[in-house]
């Protein structure tokens, strides 16, 4: 990766002291308790029919600018994983200039109803091939994925066959592998305990791992809690489905010599994040002239526990690319 450690250190460079006073005021002055994982009523909600069923696809902004197409990770929908990011003082430039369209993962809304016995889950390349149908539905020609954990993958696996749709992605804790022995049996007894006994300790402790890392309570007790709370109300037997798609979900199969994805990729992770590895690895495969990976330290959930650094990382990668100014 010694190709990527001068962008990464002109990216950090470049974030002045101000900015880190900023997080702190931001610390002082928030209090995480009070934090809306639901909807807001910013966006402007719509559902998207689909070869799969229909989808919903929360937009935010004009719709004649430039899109971004985010894709939330598992346990949350847009609201709860990208609703307080986008609203945060630092993302406005980038919000004058783009308008947001929020993906929903089937089922994984806020208020779904429990999907039929008989649904097929989509597969993680067909979850990638239902953001067609959202492109077709919006009148998109390209866009700019924005993409975190489950929903970073799909982003990935739809940029790898449609370079000509994605103009540039931000992908935090990217995984290009299949899942390893350990995190399918794990997973697999979580999965059952969901459909048969809904959000069970087992469960919500996996989550809160899966998004937060090491040590959440000891950094921060209130966002922990916030979350805990999130994810005791979401439909279990949806997110049950939508956890064993992503178990399923096969290699990438990409490499660095031969086929890899073709557009410049902002690859993110944080130091406490169960999944900095899986970022190395994916980092690894990338074309090196187009990517830069940044581990924030001090994190594992990275959009919440410092979203200026995310945002001067995302605003200066989209100026890099000539997209913002």
């Amino acid at each position: 990766m010694p190709t990527t450690v001068h962008e990464n250190i002109a990216l950090l460079n470049m974030m002045s002291s101000d900015n880190f006073e900023d997080d702190l005021k931001s610390v002082q002055l928030h209090n995480p308790s009070e934090r809306r994982l639901q909807s807001d009523g910013a966006c402007v909600e719509e559902r998207v029919r689909t070869s799969r069923g229909d989808i919903l696809v929360a937009v935010r902004g004009d719709r004649s600018k430039r899109a971004i197409i985010t894709y939330h990770d598992l346990g949350l929908n847009y609201a709860a994983n990208f609703q307080a990011f986008f609203n945060f003082v630092d993302m406005r430039a980038i919000l004058d200039k783009f308008c947001i369209y929020h993906v929903n993962a089937p089922g994984q809304e806020e208020g779904a109803a429990t999907l039929p016995e008989d649904f097929t889950y989509p597969s993680m390349d067909a979850l990638a091939s239902q953001i067609d149908f959202v492109l077709g539905h919006f009148g998109i020609r390209s866009f700019i994925g924005f993409g975190v954990g489950a929903g970073a993958n799909i982003l990935a696996r739809y940029a790898l066959n449609n370079p000509q749709r994605v103009d540039a992605m931000a992908l935090i804790n990217c995984t290009s592998t299949q899942a390893g022995w350990t995190e399918w049996l794990y997973q697999k007894i979580n999965t059952r305990q969901l459909r048969s006994n809904g959000m069970t300790q087992g469960a919500l402790d996996y989550l809160m791992w899966h998004h937060f890392g090491r040590s959440t309570e000891d950094r921060n007790h209130d966002l922990s809690h916030v979350y805990k709370e999130c994810f005791s109300h979401v439909n279990s037997v949806n997110l049950a489905m939508f956890i064993d798609s992503y178990l399923r979900r096969t290699d990438l199969d990409i490499a660095r010599e031969t086929t890899t994805i073709k557009v410049p990729v902002l690859n993110l992770t944080g130091s406490l994040s169960p999944h900095v590895d899986d970022t190395v690895t994916f980092n690894g495969r990338l074309e090196p002239s187009k990517t830069s990976w940044m581990n924030i330290s001090d994190s594992g959930m990275v959009l919440e526990e410092h979203p200026s650094k995310i945002a001067e990382a995302f605003r200066l990668f989209l100026q890099g690319e000539g997209y913002c100014r």
